[in-house]
């Protein structure tokens, strides 16, 4: 019996020493599970409980023209924030920061309640203003660096440039374009935290600034931008327009030298303005190109040998009926030439070289020309416009199209067709951006010009080309558009705009238009000028071709091209403003530049000492001068020095530098 009780009490240590044995051997293995295998998790899931990661905004590479001159940086601003835990008076902080940082009290306070760890304050402070809140010193309140989008050129090039958002993702333009080019890394903000989640406190604070993105080189010179910009607003405004267009491009390249739209923008506050105002119009909108349509019919049928440069057609005195249609011109015409056809932008003309060319040739050539498709231009929201099937070309449609109704293009296929036409035939991809460089300034990727294909060959190109003189010559519907010194090939447009409620054309809206370029011989420029809606007159030679001279002119001059046709006029006296050693513009007294009237008649250099650049370029404009510019800024150096005489041979330039 005994013997039985000692048996059954080793069972019972054994057993429950066995279990003990089971439950260490399966806690042992879990531990070892636990701390070996699943360490780095928990490490993570420890640290993640104990430390706070705040993301800091990635800063913007630059954006610079084509003379290096910056059109946006970023740019180092102090953001505000606060840790309510570490602060032992929300209230006084709120009543203390409130009138330094512009914000009310009860905001500040309702911001900074309850037992929060991290909060932003205000983003992007102004150095007084970040100045002012140190001097505070406020427990519980922090900065952190991070970058702010400036535009230091305002509106010049806003709507190619585009702008950023807050976060800052670009918006609109190059800035959307290649945003995650621009866009460099993200920075951060790392705080500890007590078990309870409470920060330690913001001495530890561990920082990473974000890093700068890659910058980007324009094809855009922003001295040319300006001089389209200037006198775009002068033709819109001097017409009563409701906006315009103007392009500026090298024919040989496809490089855009300036895209300006008007109304404009400043990109530093693109919130005040309204949304039609951002849109980039050049790209984004397309119209009825009208008579400039013309230039490219009489392409295509000279290449296509259906016309001779020296064969006439009866332009039936002014109205002509086909199709059921009658068509009109705004003269009466008897018998006219290829190129009178042109000068005189006769539709019943162009409407007979059409049918003699036939919708089959006509759709190609209008297809190798670009209508009808995207340009794929570097910016974003580019339309195709509106070219329909030659399949469904039905009655007047070959004759309409041929002087440029039924058919809507945008402002930068018009431009890269006539730059076709300019450089002997090949259409070029029109682009803006010119290389991407890193912060050193070191080219990463450099773009190069493309031809797309071969529309004529350089001999029509070179027949229409001395057609188009005519059109700025004496007796054309363009003589506006001449510019002294140069020729100049160009073609007006004026095109009804469609009526949404009536669903057919406009009594009194239109749409006027001059494209060309210059020197119709040797051409530097393409220059295209769309005005919408006009009020004073609807001709394009009357309210775009001025512009165009004007653009032409002083573009010449700021490129150095010399003339190659004897001056109609010479120079006289002029008055220049004075500049005055502020920012603003000189208001009050002026500063006389006259010629020497000895000798040879040669100008005079006259003191431009700190006129700032739109000074000197109106001075350029005015005295038909070939001033070179260094820089960006007001005037420091100048050669000649003033009072000189300027030869032929002389080197003429300005040094500009930003204002101290």
């Amino acid at each position: 019996m005994r013997d039985d009780r000692e048996k059954w009490t080793r069972f019972r240590i054994r057993f429950i020493g066995g279990i003990f044995i089971v439950l260490l051997s399966v806690s042992v293995a879990r531990a070892f599970f636990l701390q070996i295998y699943e360490q780095e998790r928990f490490a993570r899931l420890a640290e993640k409980q104990h430390i706070k990661v705040v993301q800091l905004i990635p800063s913007r590479g630059a954006i610079f023209d084509s003379t290096n001159s910056a059109l946006a940086v970023s740019i180092d601003m102090d953001s505000l924030y606060a840790e309510p835990r570490n602060m032992e008076n929300v209230s006084e902080a709120a009543a203390q920061l409130a009138p330094v940082i512009g914000m009310t009290k009860e905001v500040l306070e309702k911001k900074m309640s309850g037992n929060k760890g991290f909060v932003w304050l205000a983003r992007r402070l102004t150095p007084e203003v970040a100045k002012a809140v140190r001097t505070l010193e406020i427990d519980g309140i922090g900065f952190a660096k991070e970058p702010k989008r400036f535009y230091p050129n305002a509106e010049i090039g806003s709507h190619v440039v585009g702008f950023t958002g807050l976060d800052p993702e670009g918006l609109e333009g190059i800035e959307r374009k290649f945003d995650s080019t621009l866009l460099g890394n993200t920075g951060f903000m790392v705080t500890e935290r007590d078990a309870l989640g409470r920060d330690i406190g913001t001495r530890g604070m561990m920082m990473k600034s974000a890093s700068i993105g890659q910058s980007l080189a324009l094809t855009i010179d922003k001295n040319i931008q300006y001089i389209a910009e200037k006198e775009l607003a002068a033709a819109v405004e001097s017409s009563k327009a409701k906006g315009g267009i103007a392009i500026v491009m090298d024919p040989q390249t496809g490089k855009l030298l300036a895209m300006a739209n008007y109304p404009t923008f400043n990109p530093n506050s693109f919130g005040k303005y309204p949304p039609q105002a951002l849109r980039n119009r050049a790209i984004t909108d397309s119209f009825e190109p009208g008579s400039t349509m013309k230039v490219f019919l009489i392409a295509a049928a000279l290449e296509e040998k259906a016309v001779k440069a020296e064969d006439a057609f009866n332009c039936e005195n002014g109205s002509y009926n086909i199709g059921g249609r009658t068509i009109h011109d705004t003269h009466k015409y008897g018998r006219l030439s290829v190129g009178d056809i042109l000068k005189h932008s006769s539709n019943i003309g162009a409407a007979k070289i059409g049918v003699r060319l036939g919708p089959e040739r006509l759709y190609g050539y209008l297809r190798g020309f670009g209508f009808g498709a995207k340009s794929n231009i570097d910016l974003p929201g580019e339309v195709t416009g509106y070219l329909r099937n030659k399949s469904q070309w039905y009655g007047v449609d070959l004759a309409t199209i041929s002087f440029g109704q039924g058919i809507s293009i945008s402002a930068i296929q018009l431009a890269s067709a006539m730059s076709a036409i300019a450089n002997g035939g090949n259409l070029m991809q029109p682009y803006v951006v010119d290389r991407v460089v890193d912060t050193k300034g070191n080219p990463i990727k450099q773009f190069s010009p493309v031809v797309k294909q071969k529309v004529v060959s350089p001999e029509t190109a070179r027949i229409v080309a001395n057609m188009m003189e005519g059109v700025a010559a004496e007796g054309g519907t363009g003589t506006a558009a001449g510019v002294d010194g140069y020729k100049v090939a160009g073609k007006t447009g004026t095109a009804q705009k469609a009526d949404p409620v009536t669903k057919g054309y406009s009594q009194d809206k239109r749409t006027a238009s001059f494209v060309g370029f210059v020197p119709s011989d040797h051409p530097r420029l393409t220059i295209l000028i769309v005005v919408d809606e006009p009020k004073t007159s609807p001709y394009g030679g009357v309210v775009a071709a001025p512009a165009f001279s004007a653009i032409a002119k002083q573009s010449l001059c700021y490129l150095r091209v010399p003339p190659n046709q004897p001056l109609k006029k010479k120079p006289g006296v002029i008055e220049v403003k004075k500049a005055l050693p502020v920012i603003a513009e000189a208001s009050e007294s002026t500063e006389e530049i006259t010629l020497d009237s000895q000798n040879s008649g040669g100008l005079v250099m006259g003191n431009f000492r700190g006129m700032s650049m739109r000074q000197v370029l109106q001075t350029m404009e005015k005295r038909g001068m070939n001033i070179r510019l260094i820089g960006s800024g007001r005037v420091i150096e100048q050669s000649p020095p003033p009072g000189r005489r300027i030869t032929p041979s002389d080197p003429v330039w300005v040094r500009l530098a930003p204002s101290a």
